[in-house]
């Protein structure tokens, strides 16, 4: 459950994610911002971005955040909880995450995404 002292934002921008809406999740950034998942290199501005998140969406068949908690400093937001991803077979991975946005007024400038997806992809046990 988000915080309702989270910055109003946060809940807006999962949900994005969650629709796998890349336009709308780029609205949320910086024009300069820098993205990383996981032990992914990192995409540097809106077009490496959308490249990077679009690419993802269409590599699974859904998305969907339980956000536990939400933390803020001054220039920076923490959020953690659960992500569950669908895969295009219908089979789901559920993992704990936790993201770090570094932020300027109220878009984001760095967002690091710390989660353990290597198993997303891996073939069938």
């Amino acid at each position: 459950m988000i915080s309702p002292i989270s910055p109003p934002w946060v809940a807006a921008l999962f949900a994005s994610i969650d629709a796998r809406d890349t336009p709308r999740f780029l609205s949320f950034l910086t024009d300069d911002a820098r993205f990383r998942f996981a032990n992914q290199p990192p995409a540097i501005g809106q077009a490496a971005i959308g490249d990077a998140v679009g690419g993802f969406f269409a590599a699974i068949a859904g998305v969907r955040h339980s956000v536990r908690h939400v933390w803020t400093v001054p220039g920076h937001v923490l959020c953690d909880g659960d992500v569950c991803y669908t895969r295009h077979d219908g089979s789901t991975l559920a993992v704990p995450f936790c993201n770090v946005f570094a932020v300027r007024g109220e878009r984001v400038s760095d967002y690091l995404i710390y989660v353990d997806a290597s198993a997303l992809f891996a073939p069938p046990a």
